[in-house]
């Protein structure tokens, strides 16, 4: 379980607003684009769980919608409940796919001239 520091408030203040000017107002996952009237809306997630750990780059941070980032944090959850292994902080995205059904697709379209 990551440590949240009794001053939390405050520290989320401060680098949801650093986050806010380094990044593009998008959501990291599924891409939908934030305005100012919208904003609330979008979340800093920590990507080692580790709510301590903002280095000032944001390389630890990545912006989520409400969603996203209840879905991202649902994973381990669900993990938990159904007896994972895999702990906070590691991937629990499948591979991704490695067949392109269309790699021959410029040799077959000429073959068909």
């Amino acid at each position: 379980m990551a440590y949240i520091p009794k001053q939390y408030a405050s520290l989320e203040r401060g680098y949801r607003e650093q986050a806010l000017k380094l990044f593009p107002w998008v959501c990291g996952r599924c891409t939908r684009e934030f305005v100012y009237s919208n904003l609330r809306e979008l979340t800093v997630h920590h990507i080692d769980h580790d709510h301590s750990n903002n280095p000032a780059d944001g390389s630890n941070w990545e912006l989520l919608c409400l969603y996203c980032h209840d879905h991202e944090h649902s994973k381990y959850t669900e993990a938990k409940q159904y007896g994972s292994t895999v702990k906070a902080g590691e991937d629990l995205e499948r591979e991704q796919a490695t067949h392109n059904p269309f790699a021959d697709l410029k040799a077959r379209m000429a073959k068909g001239k």
